[in-house]
């Protein structure tokens, strides 16, 4: 029933059949990970994780031999090296990434246009109008696989299935450099088995509530009464029973990549002076505007985020009055949005972040890169306005050229030699 396994293929029955499982699933392995090895060969099949050093950093990816010591995704970085003390940490480097995620992305949209891409390194496909040009869809997937490894040198896993749900599950279940594949007639038979958390929606108090009512598996659940089911969890009940009888009507939506570029920082020790809090923003700011042309991309809103100590999390946004790529600009607006977050409700900050929303490409240079200075009623400008683009563009080339170089407002070298003179 399902091929899974870096060596195992579809079998020759299913390679021929012409049934309707056609919406594929594709899962990066251990992504960001992955993407470091490339650089990094001789830390393969070492227990090693993607992260900040920070003690209150997270894990952004684990290898598979780090998970052999229950570190996972998400994790405290503190909480992972107390399980394994000589984990590997390697700090994240987002252009890697970006550039992997869109080599993948250009195989996929080579074998169809439906393409609904969820993450940097996850997508679904429907592959039912390539079919006819490409083959079964268990074939179309070893081929995606071949390619994705081919153009990358990544592994990748992929659920064959007849709709979204099933395939994203046997994914799942699939990893590592896995192959899953269930035909159509087959879904409910394959699924009743499995434990009942598979299913989507199905987390951890849901999960307590259903085994106190001697619901399992996929099987206990999908024999229920959806009214019933209705009657006692609301609308998720009658929800999780279609979705364990292999019941899923989603389509798969072509969509963009990405709406918006987001940066942040977790600080070492609770921030409280406000000051300190804007050379970060500064900071935050050009790093999210240099990450937003590197993508070649405009914002057209802006958002600042801050952590409390509590671990609450407020956020404020704005729209922002045109097209904007330029850590000068971005800052200047988000400035005053720190500022109203702070003033409604003072705490320590432990984390900061911005992001650049509404990214697209720019539009024709009729609408320029936003002034920092007041406009008459005239239109003219009060104060001479620098060239922004051109400034952005020496600090991307010089950037380029020397990536160690400290490219960064002239307050914000200061602050770190003042630092650094104070350490030592």
């Amino acid at each position: 029933m399902v091929a899974a396994g870096p060596t195992s293929t579809p079998r020759p029955s299913w390679a021929d059949a012409s049934w309707d499982s056609t919406v594929l699933h594709l899962d990066m392995d251990a992504f960001f990970l992955s993407v470091e090895l490339l650089d990094r060969p001789e830390l393969r099949g070492v227990p090693a994780v993607v992260g900040g050093r920070s003690g209150r950093s997270v894990v952004t990816s684990a290898s598979y031999e780090a998970r052999k010591f229950g570190i996972q995704s998400a994790m405290p970085m503190a909480h992972a090296l107390a399980l394994y003390p000589q984990l590997v940490v390697i700090e994240p480097s987002r252009e890697k990434y970006t550039r992997a995620s869109r080599q993948v992305m250009d195989v996929l949209h080579e074998v169809t246009p439906t393409v609904e891409q969820l993450s940097i390194d996850e997508a679904f496909l429907d592959v039912s109008g390539s079919r006819r040009r490409l083959g079964t869809p268990a074939q179309i997937a070893r081929m995606i696989k071949d390619r994705v490894r081919e153009t990358t040198g990544l592994t990748s896993t992929v659920g064959v299935a007849a709709n979204k749900s099933v395939a994203k599950i046997l994914s799942d279940r699939s990893k590592p450099d896995g192959l899953g594949v269930v035909p159509a007639e087959q879904t409910r038979e394959y699924l009743a088995p499995l434990p009942v958390n598979v299913i989507w929606g199905v987390g951890p108090k849901l999960l307590q509530r259903l085994k106190n009512a001697d619901i399992h598996t996929v099987g206990d659940l999908a024999a229920r009464d959806p009214e019933r089911m209705h009657r006692w969890l609301g609308a998720v009940g009658s929800q999780i029973v279609a979705l364990a009888r292999g019941e899923d009507n989603r389509s798969v939506e072509p969509r963009q990549e990405a709406k918006s570029v987001s940066v942040e920082h977790t600080f070492e020790y609770d921030v409280t002076n406000p000051t300190e809090l804007e050379r970060y923003l500064l900071d935050l700011s050009y790093e999210c505007a240099r990450r937003v042309r590197n993508d070649g991309l405009v914002a057209r809103g802006l958002s600042v985020k801050v952590k409390d100590v509590d671990f609450t999390t407020r956020t404020k946004s704005m729209s922002l009055p045109g097209q904007a790529s330029s850590g000068a600009v971005f800052f200047h607006h988000a400035r005053p949005l720190l500022h109203e977050l702070m003033s409604k409700r003072w705490h320590p900050v432990r984390l900061l972040g911005v992001r650049g929303d509404r990214v697209a490409e720019p539009t024709e240079q009729v609408e320029t890169q936003l002034s920092l200075f007041e406009v008459d009623e005239t239109g003219a400008d009060t104060d001479t306005e620098p060239n922004w683009d051109s400034t952005d563009q020496i600090l991307d080339d010089v950037a380029k050229k020397f990536p160690g170089a400290a490219i960064k407002p002239a307050s914000l070298l200061r602050h770190e030699r003042t630092q650094r003179m104070s350490d030592s």
